[in-house]
């Protein structure tokens, strides 16, 4: 089926179809309307021939032309310069007290006043309750009885060693005096000048008076164990009575530390005992704060090793702190102690760094993010987040412009430094590496290479990221094809600065 557009013959319109002419009538209509159809037909046929006759071949060789006179685009680029880069890396972590001292009473008996108000500043040795005292008051007075009743009992027991003794010396006596009357009687009873009967009544009174003396013996070593005795309660009852003294004091209960209180656990009217498990206040110590950091033993590993083989310098014990709302706590906080072991069921190591206080705008319990300097990178080289391009597999690459085209280098990325890049591998000095202009251009083009000149007004003013990633991830953005970069090419990271220390 033709054209519509086909260029109609100029013979006279006779159709021939199946050997047979047709011929075409027309149908008279007024002269004027016949000519001004006639001429329509005829310029339309004259159009349609030079348009569709010959304006294929006439595009083809106009465009050839064109390109042919187009200029190569434009790129903007850097030279490639190392430099010492910072390590900095953020980490999540909570802040944790200083100090904390759970306050529990040290006698039994009913709270009767608390002396302080909850959530206060409270100062060591400071009274917080104060117990029911009288049954402590009725055992300090017993004490002091004690003492008295003790050295009483000393002069009793003294008394009773010298009735002792002196019943001792008359035992003696009467056991001699019996021991002579029978050595007196035993000649007589031979001549029988004394009965048998008399000798054997002296030789009884002889023993009778020998048990006696060893009873007055017993008695006086009695009487010396109740004068140790009733000494030593002399010695015991003044203890007891500071002890009881001591008692007397304990229904104050103050404060070990100094530091801020909790809410009130307790209330007066409440019974409480001595060591019980509940705590009356628990007190916290916030100036300084701690802020425990956990860090990956693997990441860990990995930093301890490159500054063994020297590829990272030591790095700084300077942590700075963002807080929940983004904000940056405005003093510099120290690294205080690393864990000395791994965490079994997270696999990471605890760090904790210590932070000034002293507006107590930091409370325990609350999440931050720290930032720590943990090395220096000696080569590494700072490129705007617009220069990189992500492949399907993760790998990151930039362009640079050789010989005046495009060529691809893959490069070794270790996080960000205020907003850019730092790329650890994969240049050399001197390189240009296009910065803008990386999303018209591919591979083996040829292009224009001109200076960068960063805009000030996308340029993140005082600020830094530190994330430690073998690769970028563009912030706010998924990642980019091989051949596709950011959506602007001057984009770069805005995260809060960190000044670390070198």
């Amino acid at each position: 089926m033709s054209s519509p557009l086909t260029c109609l013959p100029s013979r006279p319109a006779v159709q021939t179809t199946n050997n047979r002419q047709t011929t075409v009538s027309f149908i008279f209509r007024p002269r004027s309307m016949v000519l001004a159809l006639m001429f329509g037909l005829t310029t339309l046929s004259m159009t349609g021939c030079d348009r569709f006759g010959g304006d294929e071949e006439a595009t083809a060789g106009g465009s050839a032309a064109a390109a042919q006179q187009m200029p190569p685009p434009v790129v903007n680029v850097v030279p490639v310069q190392f430099q010492s880069v910072p390590l900095t890396q953020t980490f999540s972590g909570r802040t944790v007290a200083y100090q904390t001292a759970d306050v529990r009473p040290q006698t039994t008996g009913i709270i009767e006043e608390v002396m302080y108000r909850e959530g206060s500043m409270v100062q060591k040795g400071q009274p917080l309750y104060r117990i029911n005292s009288d049954d402590y008051k009725a055992s300090a007075t017993g004490s002091q009885a004690a003492v008295g009743q003790a050295k009483a009992q000393v002069g009793t027991a003294k008394a009773a060693y010298n009735s002792a003794l002196a019943n001792l010396a008359s035992q003696e006596a009467l056991a001699e005096q019996a021991r002579v009357d029978v050595q007196r009687l035993k000649p007589l009873v031979g001549m029988q000048a004394v009965s048998k009967q008399a000798f054997d009544q002296a030789v009884t009174q002889y023993k009778t008076a020998q048990a006696a003396v060893a009873n007055a013996k017993a008695a006086v070593n009695q009487a010396q164990a109740n004068i140790a005795s009733s000494e030593a309660g002399v010695a015991t009852a003044p203890a007891e009575r500071a002890a009881s003294s001591t008692s007397l004091h304990r229904p104050f209960v103050t404060a070990p530390i100094s530091g801020k209180t909790d809410l009130y656990q307790v209330q007066a009217g409440s019974l409480v005992s001595a060591g019980q498990a509940t705590p009356l206040v628990t007190i916290s110590k916030l100036n300084p704060i701690y802020v425990d950091i956990s860090q990956s033993s693997s990441d860990l590993l990995k930093l301890k090793q490159e500054q063994a083989n020297g590829t990272l310098q030591a790095g700084s014990t300077r942590v700075e702190l963002v807080l929940e709302d983004g904000t940056t706590y405005p003093v510099s906080g120290r690294l205080s102690l690393a864990e000395a072991k791994v965490d079994e069921d997270t696999g990471s190591v605890t760090l904790r760094a210590q932070f000034p206080n002293d507006n107590y705008l930091l409370l325990p319990g609350m999440f931050v993010n720290a930032k720590l300097t943990q090395g220096i990178i000696s080569n590494a080289v700072l490129l705007p987040q617009s220069a990189m391009i992500r492949t399907p597999q993760g790998d990151t690459q930039v362009y640079v412009v050789e010989n005046g085209k495009i060529a691809v280098r893959p490069v070794t990325v270790e996080g960000t430094y205020q907003g850019d890049w730092v790329v650890t591998d994969g240049l050399t000095a001197g390189e240009q590496v296009v910065i803008q202009g990386g999303s018209k251009v591919k591979p083996e083009q040829a292009v224009d290479a001109k200076p960068y000149v960063p805009d000030a007004s996308q340029t993140p003013s005082g600020q830094q990221s530190a994330q430690p990633s073998g690769q970028p991830k563009p912030l706010g953005q998924s990642s980019p094809s091989p051949t596709n970069r950011p959506a602007t090419d001057s984009q770069t990271a805005t995260t809060p600065k960190t000044n670390p220390d070198s």
